[in-house]
């Protein structure tokens, strides 16, 4: 697959376009910062290790036109979805970046390059000689963006960055679930996701600091903090002294009612702690005497009876399908309300699709195969910005990235493939 990353039907100008991104990147939280960046329009060079690639590439499940495998080893003609999801807009080149003349070819790709971008395990940019301190000495303008598990020096020395382990550091996972449960994983890689996205913001602001200096400069972030940083959202530290509990399920309890509630069907979702929404509401179950009852009358009250107060509504949708309930109670009364949709529905939804938020993917190594991919949710009326250039294989930028950008002649490129340099 040699479609050059950028290349688009569409007229309109990229964001980013002009924004040269050097990626080091491996597995998710750094290769997804690289690909919202993709997605804005700069032009991203992925380097991966020779003969082998992002570990992401042997992730299962393997797609091509015989079908799907989730078991056995990757074919040749297969390729992993989450290279085919992670890998649009990008360059695929190869380098090794531990060989003496890799590390040329690196510091030569710096001085044509704005970013970098590298998710390292700890200490692994300086044992390889190519840390922010050596690379701005080559090229003064880069921004240095660093992704890192629990920080650099790590508070946590020893452990590996897995979003699950995160999770369990940060606090997240103690104040998810109900609050006679485990705690709970998010069910998504939420630091893994989140992380980068602060990344790129770092990254975008140091772009526009270095338009007024001249100066790039090291952008750092680590999934500890980030994830941290939105524990504190909560103020979990004041609850606590109010004897409030960490975990409370589906419901907020600060918030009474905003909660999930069963249906004969599924489940619904319903938010009415607003006194505009929660008298339809006491009239829609048959209620009404309930605002009259000091345990209910006010929000401060209800916080404390939740659980009786909830019973009341979760009596009432108990009985009746979902459909019903959102009749009854956003269609005719205004109460906010939805039903708890499944993933497969949520991305085959049309109206998500069309607005870009989910797109579908396509790679020609899939043949008919098709899945949903990560789109991007950011809209500009002056601009296009999407993941719409299907993912390379290993190293088939090569040719265009040393013979183009680095102007290597033909012949010194066999001998660095040779080598095992690229």
């Amino acid at each position: 697959m040699n479609a050059s990353p950028g290349a688009s039907a569409n007229p309109l100008q990229r964001p980013l376009e002009g924004i040269r991104v050097l990626d080091l990147t491996v597995a998710l939280a750094g290769p997804y910062g690289a690909l919202m960046l993709a997605g804005l329009g700069a032009e991203v060079i992925h380097v991966e290790s020779p003969g082998g690639g992002d570990i992401a590439r042997t992730n299962p499940p393997f797609v091509s036109r015989r079908g799907i495998n989730f078991g056995g080893a990757m074919a040749e003609d297969e390729i992993s979805v989450t290279i085919v999801n992670r890998g649009r807009n990008k360059k695929s080149v190869t380098l090794d970046l531990k060989s003496p003349k890799g590390r040329e070819l690196y510091f030569r790709l710096v001085q044509e390059c704005d970013v970098v971008l590298e998710n390292m395990s700890e200490g692994a940019t300086t044992r390889l000689g190519i840390d922010y301190a050596r690379t701005a000495e080559v090229n003064p303008r880069i921004v240095y963006g660093s992704i890192s598990s629990f920080g650099e020096p790590s508070v946590v020395p020893g452990l590996k960055g897995m979003d699950i382990l995160v999770q369990a550091a940060c606090g997240l996972m103690e104040v998810t679930g109900f609050a006679d449960g485990p705690p709970t994983r998010i069910g998504i890689p939420i630091a893994d996701l989140v992380t980068p996205l602060y990344a790129v913001n770092g990254i975008l602001a140091a772009l526009i600091q270095r338009g007024r200096t001249g100066r790039g400069q090291h952008v750092q972030v680590s999934m500890l903090d980030c994830m941290a940083s939105l524990l504190a959202e909560e103020h979990f530290d004041l609850f606590a002294q109010a004897g409030v509990p960490r975990r409370s399920g589906n419901s907020h309890d600060r918030l009474v009612p905003f909660g999930v509630y069963p249906c004969t069907d599924g489940h619904v979702a319903i938010v009415a702690f607003r006194p505009e929404w929660i008298r339809p509401l006491v009239e829609a179950i048959g209620r009404p005497e309930l605002l009259d009852d000091p345990r209910f009358a006010s929000r401060g009250p209800r916080m404390a009876h939740a659980a009786a107060f909830n019973g009341y509504i979760e009596a009432w949708t108990r009985v009746r399908s979902t459909a019903e309930v959102v009749t009854e109670l956003l269609e005719k009364r205004q109460v906010p309300a939805t039903r708890v949709r499944a993933p497969a529905e949520v991305l085959s939804d049309p109206q998500l699709i069309a607005r870009g938020a989910v797109t579908v993917l396509e790679h020609p190594m899939m043949g008919d195969q098709r899945t949903s991919g990560i789109g991007n949710p950011i809209r500009f009326s002056d601009a296009h910005a999407q993941f719409d250039v299907p993912a390379q294989t290993l190293g088939a930028a090569n040719a265009d990235v040393y013979g183009g950008l680095l102007q290597l002649p033909e012949a010194e490129i066999a001998a660095l493939r040779a080598q095992g340099v690229i």
